[in-house]
């Protein structure tokens, strides 16, 4: 977008049929600036995860219109969301989501060549980004000889090895001890910061708050607040 919005919710609702229809998000709106961080807070069935699933092109809005980077994605083909989401997308799920039967470079590495990168160039880009995070000396272990901090780190490495616009994070901290879930927000957070990559992250966990440019919260699928302050 020509205004360095990243995201734009116009009144966006969605609701889940059923013999008692569930509104899900109810007339949502809300900047996003390019290059920052955004926390959404919330209790359970606020509405936090159907707006990340909104955004990052796994569900589609009942109503309004969705804005990411000056396209309607509400509205896109399947064929091009999936475009969308390879072009513009880097995922961290709170369960990690790393495949067992792989290597840290491995897993990394395979996201790479599901964008069509080759595998030599792919496992060197892997390992290069396991470094930046600290877990360079892990490239060769599967998951189960991880901690969970190291876990979460090689599924940041994952989601960031594509550079790509945007980073959609699912409670990356849940699983985490106090200190190594702090280190992953502060990854998090250098990343928007020297990459002008913009992140959102859901979370229960209060910790996030002070790293974020923005908080918002949600109750009941409504926007109840939203602040800007001073990041860490």
């Amino acid at each position: 977008m020509t205004d360095g919005t990243a995201v734009r919710l116009e009144a966006v609702g969605k609701e889940y049929p059923g013999p008692v229809p569930v509104r899900a998000l109810d007339n949502v709106c809300l900047d996003i600036p390019v290059g920052t961080l955004s926390l959404f807070e919330g209790p359970s069935g606020s509405g936090k995860t159907t707006l990340l699933s909104l955004i990052g092109g796994l569900d589609r809005p009942t109503r309004g219109r969705l804005t990411v980077f000056g396209t309607e994605i509400g509205s896109l083909p399947e064929r091009q969301l999936v475009g969308y989401r390879k072009t513009n997308l880097g995922f961290v799920f709170q369960d990690f989501k790393l495949i067992d039967v792989l290597t840290a470079k491995e897993n990394v590495a395979l996201a790479l060549q599901l964008r069509g990168v080759r595998r030599p160039a792919a496992l060197a880009r892997a390992r290069a980004v396991l470094e930046l995070l600290g877990v360079g000396n892990r490239c060769n272990s599967r998951p189960r000889d991880l901690s969970g901090g190291e876990q979460q780190r090689v599924a940041v490495a994952r989601a960031l090895a594509s550079r790509p616009r945007l980073i959609l994070a699912d409670e990356p901290t849940a699983n985490l001890d106090g200190a190594t879930g702090e280190d992953v927000i502060r990854l998090l957070k250098k990343v928007s910061r020297h990459r002008s990559t913009t992140v959102i992250v859901v979370s229960h966990d209060t910790r996030i708050a002070p790293y974020a440019d923005r908080v918002f919260r949600l109750l009941d699928g409504r926007l109840v607040q939203a602040s800007t302050r001073e990041a860490a």
